[in-house]
């Protein structure tokens, strides 16, 4: 089934050559379904690329789905047009009197700041308040993973020596979880950050169950509220060349930044790297859509609670 967005958003260019069926706003009306809602909330620097890595792994599934966007009113994007986000993006104070079925929140490039330098933490914190009673499902990842057990369980990030980066083997903690159903036993998935959230700290909360983790990227994936959240702190969504893109980025600034790992062929930067994670991502988004959004929603919204 089609992902229903608004009417000129650029990704559905990108979305239409890989041969995904991308329905405008105004057909969508026409058609007698009920679709699933789901509200963005894009926090990185680079927004028309992490709408495409996400619309991607939202199409892969047989429920047809309405895509809304917002973004922070308290901080304004340097690396987007302002044209593209009054065209397509709402604000939370927008969007806030709505429910919907699911919401994503995206990584940020903040990780290093504590969480009430944040320059829009007021913002994200009154969002994630409204999560618990306007959204079915909420999808957490990276940064926003973090924040959003820090918000509501306390816990607490760590800074690491080294930047983990690259692409890591997980196994499976609990295989009782539906958001994990079909997953080899071993996994990969890609991470990028500078922080890290600790089992320890985890297991003091009897509210969380951690779902995966990896021994070299720590955890991965945590649930609780029967699924109504869901963090997970790597990014599966990234395409075959987002940590290249990182990493190059990082020499042109002279960070000297490491090589991603278990991600160029050799471990050599010249050499273009093979997409090892694709079929796992998009597991990770069907099972979610299916599992924690279309099968716990209500057919009304207004009875979320």
């Amino acid at each position: 089934m089609p992902i229903t967005i608004k009417d000129g958003l650029p990704a559905a260019e990108v979305l239409s050559k890989e041969n995904i069926f991308v329905m405008p706003k105004a057909r969508a009306a026409s058609q007698d379904i009920r679709p699933l809602r789901i509200v963005i909330l894009n926090l990185m620097p680079l927004k028309k690329t992490t709408e495409v890595h996400l619309l991607r792994l939202l199409s892969n599934s047989a429920l047809q789905i309405e895509v809304e966007l917002i973004r922070t009113a308290s901080h304004d994007s340097k690396n987007t047009a302002k044209d593209h986000l009054s065209d397509f993006y709402l604000t939370f104070d927008q969007i806030k009197e709505k429910k919907y079925d699911g919401m994503i929140i995206t990584g940020a490039p903040v990780e290093t700041f504590e969480y009430e330098q944040v320059n829009y933490w007021s913002e994200i914190q009154e969002i994630l308040k409204w999560t618990e009673t306007n959204v079915t499902s909420t999808l957490h990842i990276c940064w926003a993973a973090q924040a959003g057990l820090y918000y509501h369980y306390g816990i607490p990030k760590h800074s690491i020596k080294n930047k983990i980066s690259g692409v890591f083997e997980h196994n499976i903690v609990d295989s009782r979880e539906p958001i994990i159903r079909g997953f080899d036993d071993c996994f990969l998935a890609p991470h990028s950050r500078h922080t890290e959230v600790r089992r320890e700290d985890i297991e003091k909360i009897d509210k969380l169950d951690i779902i995966s983790e990896s021994e070299d990227a720590g955890i991965y994936i945590v649930s609780a509220r029967k699924g109504r959240q869901i963090f997970v702190t790597g990014h599966a969504e990234y395409d075959p060349l987002t940590l290249k893109d990182e990493y190059v980025r990082d020499l042109d600034k002279g960070l000297n930044p490491i090589i991603p790992k278990n991600y160029f062929p050799d471990d050599n930067p010249a050499n273009e790297p093979i997409v090892s994670w694709r079929s796992h991502a998009h597991l990770l988004f069907s099972n979610w859509l299916n599992y924690y959004v279309y099968q716990m929603t209500p057919y009304n919204l207004n009875d979320i609670n």
